[in-house]
């Protein structure tokens, strides 16, 4: 409709997009290059689905992680290329985990809503970045230049991802990506953490009843969700080899949809997020080829959005129908018998 409104043809238009994603080799790394972070995203939402939680405060994870990983690769620029890369990568892990530790904390201890204060934490963070690549992080040649433009000093090269193809963008953080997954669904449905997890996300109630700490669980699935997010805007550093001065716009809710659109199943998201890294880097030969803007992708999510949403809502209804007329049953079941003896 929204095409039609625009008087594009949709058929035209889609051809375009997925022929430029999936229609070349070329394409097809650079729809794996921008599903990479969506996946890792995605996996920390997984996450705090399960445990009933809701992140929001992806994109502040990400720029926490994305600044961490910036300064320790630009202070430890001598050590050697697999530390290098390994310790800014655990960096990023770490920032995203204490930057999605704090909203954990305020809801496990004090009660507050887990969507407003990452919300509120994605604009510390978006603050927090105008002033460190401003200021203590601002490339020093941007200075000299006078140019003072907001984006860091080169990491070193180094440092850089690994290219699995060579002459191309595919690096080795989509591999990352892919072992990750299957760790999270190890993790999730053959530990006794991740049991735990899932069995506060049922019932905290239950959950408490069987000496689990729903708090605990809380303020680790948010830990782990900021960390993944950390992680993600750490591999895109060190794919792009600096902190430009537009970063990691649109990631974190990417990556909610990814995880929405995978069944919050972390094989099911390698799938979505192919799907929405393939729809990102085939719109711009769409916009070329059918004069279609490339915020129509943000729509076209939007519109999956609220079909996902919808069907979760829907869902719930009719469980919650389900269990009234068990519960009627139940209650007339009773009745009968009691009936009966008296």
């Amino acid at each position: 409709m929204v095409l039609l409104l625009l008087r594009a043809n949709p058929l035209e238009a889609y051809a375009a997009m997925f022929g430029g994603a999936l229609g070349t080799s070329a394409g097809l790394i650079q729809s794996a290059v921008k599903a990479t972070p969506l996946l890792l995203v995605a996996l920390g939402i997984i996450i705090a689905f399960r445990a009933n939680v809701i992140n929001i405060g992806a994109e502040g994870q990400i720029i926490a992680g994305a600044l961490m990983a910036t300064w320790f690769a630009l202070t430890f620029r001598a050590w050697p290329g697999w530390l290098l890369v390994t310790g800014t990568l655990l960096a990023g892990f770490a920032a995203g985990a204490a930057w999605g530790f704090v909203p954990g904390l305020l809801k496990a201890r004090l009660g507050v809503n887990e969507i407003l204060s990452t919300v509120m934490m994605n604009a510390v963070a978006l603050q927090l970045m105008n002033v460190l690549l401003s200021g203590a992080l601002i490339d020093p040649a941007e200075v000299l230049a006078g140019t003072f433009i907001a984006q860091s000093e080169r990491i070193p090269q180094h440092a850089w991802l690994v290219r699995l193809v060579p002459q191309t963008l595919l690096h080795a953080g989509a591999i990352v990506a892919v072992l990750l997954a299957i760790a999270v669904y190890f993790f999730l449905w053959r530990t006794t953490v991740g049991y735990r997890i899932r069995a506060v996300g049922q019932s905290p109630e239950a959950a408490r009843y069987a000496g689990m700490s729903p708090r605990r669980m809380i303020m680790l699935t948010m830990s782990l969700c900021g960390a993944f997010a950390g992680m993600a805007g750490a591999i895109e550093i060190l794919r792009l080899g600096y902190y430009p001065a537009v970063f990691g716009t649109s990631i974190g809710f990417d990556g909610i949809t990814v995880a929405l659109l995978g069944q919050a199943h972390p094989i099911g998201i390698l799938f979505s997020g192919l799907l929405l890294g393939a729809m990102r880097a085939g719109a711009p030969l769409m916009q070329i080829e059918a004069h279609v803007p490339v915020e129509i992708i943000d729509v076209i999510q939007g519109v999956i959005l609220i079909f996902l949403t919808a069907e979760v809502v829907v869902r719930r209804v009719f469980r919650l129908k389900a269990a009234r007329v068990e519960a009627g049953e139940l209650q007339t079941i009773t009745r009968t018998y009691g009936e009966k003896v008296a």
